[in-house]
């Protein structure tokens, strides 16, 4: 059956099929698609950061993946029950050249998985596009659906596991399988990026993964993730620093764990570091 796009109204199909006009989708019918892991490896071989985003939203390789957010897309949570779900996975967003780079876990079942962009339409990008704002990094505090209006300054964001994983907990085949898009990308914007911050140790510790196969200088030991810990790495185009920051989750900001005042003192500290 198909629903309205809450901001198009256009009708869709859950999971929406590439190509049919949702909001930002990068894809089309003829873009190749991934079904294992050999393959997601030479399609993520491509030099062109649009291409390889429309070649990540249509990625197969991970069967337990597949059904889950195709099983999220078609059963919905209650208080959506209303819209149509993307149910594909979720490329990059953000700044083509970025100066600063926000990397995290996957998307959320009922957020990205729903709306097609990462971090946009659950609580945790509630935090983060609030705090983007404030800090001048953001046009606008929300972020709920593909196609709002909302874009980065300078910066973008990139996830290690591209579907939403059930419980949030990818396999580490699933990761590892996962991993050549995120080097992929990450090899087309380090040249200009100075700062990638880090939400929660699992983006931390796929991040410096990413850099090491691309042949960056990782210290022995390797350094540790911490709240707001800053890492110089060396890179094949200079240093870039990386910092810790944790992740804007529920269970962290209702704690208290994180608050606006350390989120934001991350994100100027990034600023500052890409001389923005």
């Amino acid at each position: 059956m198909k629903l309205p796009h809450p901001l198009t109204g256009d009708l869709f199909e859950s999971p929406v099929p590439p190509g049919t006009g949702w909001p930002e989708d990068p894809a089309v019918r003829r873009t190749p698609v991934a079904h294992d892991a050999p393959e997601v490896l030479r399609l993520s071989e491509t030099g062109q950061l649009r291409e390889l985003e429309a070649r990540v939203s249509v990625c197969r390789a991970c069967p337990r993946l597949v059904e889950w957010r195709e099983d999220v897309a078609v059963g919905k949570r209650k208080s959506f029950a209303d819209q149509p779900y993307w149910g594909r996975p979720i490329p990059g967003w953000g700044a083509v050249e970025p100066r600063i780079l926000i990397a995290g876990l996957a998307p959320a079942a009922n957020g990205g998985n729903r709306t097609g962009r990462v971090f946009t339409g659950d609580r945790s990008g509630d935090w983060l596009f609030a705090a983007l704002h404030r800090v001048g990094l953001a046009n606008q505090p929300t972020s709920e659906h593909a196609g709002d209006g909302l874009h980065l300054i300078a910066t973008r964001m990139i996830a290690a596991v591209r579907c939403a994983p059930p419980a949030n907990k990818p396999t580490p085949t699933e990761r590892d399988t996962c991993a050549p898009w995120f080097r992929a990308e990450l090899n087309l914007v380090l040249p200009t990026t100075q700062a990638i911050i880090c939400l929660g140790k699992f983006g931390y510790d796929a991040l410096l993964a990413g850099l090491q196969s691309l042949g960056a200088t990782i210290p022995k030991p390797r350094p540790p993730f911490g709240h707001a810990v800053e890492h110089p790495i060396e890179t094949p185009h200079g240093t870039v620093t990386v910092l810790g920051c944790y992740h804007p989750s529920q269970q962290n900001t209702f704690t208290g764990k994180l608050t606006e005042p350390m989120l934001d003192a991350v994100l100027t500290r990034a600023k500052t570091l890409a001389d923005l």
